[in-house]
């Protein structure tokens, strides 16, 4: 990734167990319609080669508010939406977005039985899942960070042991690696939302996430009002969009040369300042 600084989220062996669990946890909707029937290969325009005619199906992980949650009408939108939406305007075709398991993601078996053409999931890029998957260049700078409840009196990891408090991260995530490398053991919740309630809940008194997603319901009125932002990790990492591993080169040059084009004309900047209210570099 080496357009601009480096930021989430083991190909299970056994072919029929593999189909058999992603047949359990994936379902999907682009616009809040009908799930995704995903089977043979077909031609896109422009030569990609496409699991369902005429659409870019992209697997990610929903909530994960900004870069993709669904609004008011219950269509999916985001910062990652509308960065893939660039390359399937490209190519053509439609984004139809599956909502499935992150670690079935970050594995790649989601892409490898074709599931889906790509991933967009806030998904770092890491030399682990570069064994399984293929990503493009890196789209989004990105770093952790410590929402606790208000009156911890903690300002870093090191308060979190010294005051003995619960911590809390999401599973699978790097955020969650991070914190475990530093001796911590914290008790591990399914996707981002479930990380939240436990904190409203009690059940944590600090929780990991990116820096992104904190901010962003740190917006909302019932979290600002006892919950509040004490210490980011500056862990050098970087997002990539991603890709079956041998990835079709038509689809990833497509992606590639969509997010170098948004960088350089000033696309990029309109869709980051959309959904983070400020220009790429002012978030941190």
């Amino acid at each position: 990734m080496a357009l601009w600084p480096l930021t989430r989220r083991g190909y299970a062996a056994g072919a029929l167990a593999l189909t058999a669990a992603l047949a359990l946890s994936a379902c999907g909707s682009d616009t809040g319609g009908s799930g995704t029937t995903t089977s043979a290969s077909a031609s896109a325009a422009g030569g990609a080669q496409l699991v369902v005619p005429g659409k870019l199906t992209v697997c990610t992980n929903i909530p994960y508010e900004p870069f993709q949650f669904k609004d008011g009408s219950g269509k999916i939108v985001g910062f990652d939406v509308d960065i893939v939406d660039l390359a399937a305007k490209k190519l053509g075709v439609q984004q139809e977005i599956v909502d499935i398991d992150f670690a079935v993601i970050k594995s790649g078996a989601a892409m490898a039985a074709k599931k889906c053409d790509v991933a967009a999931a806030g998904m770092t890029i890491t030399p682990e899942r570069q064994q399984n998957i293929d990503f493009s260049v890196p789209y989004f700078d990105a770093t952790q960070a410590l929402l606790a409840k208000k009156g911890t009196g903690a300002t870093s990891l090191e308060d979190v042991k010294a005051k003995n408090l619960k911590l809390g991260a999401q599973a699978s995530t790097t955020g969650l690696e991070y914190v475990k490398k530093q001796g911590f053991d914290p008790t591990e919740y399914a996707d981002s939302a479930k990380e939240l309630l436990a904190l409203q809940a009690g059940q944590a008194d600090v929780i990991v996430q990116d820096l992104p997603v904190v901010l962003t319901w740190l917006k909302k009125p019932e979290v600002a009002e006892k919950f509040e932002l004490i210490g980011s990790l500056d862990t050098g990492e970087q997002y990539g969009i991603g890709l079956k591993k041998g990835a079709d080169p038509v689809l990833l040059k497509t992606i590639n040369d969509e997010i170098t084009k948004a960088k350089s004309d000033g696309t990029y900047e309109k869709i980051f300042v959309k959904w983070f209210g400020k220009k790429p570099g002012e978030l941190g």
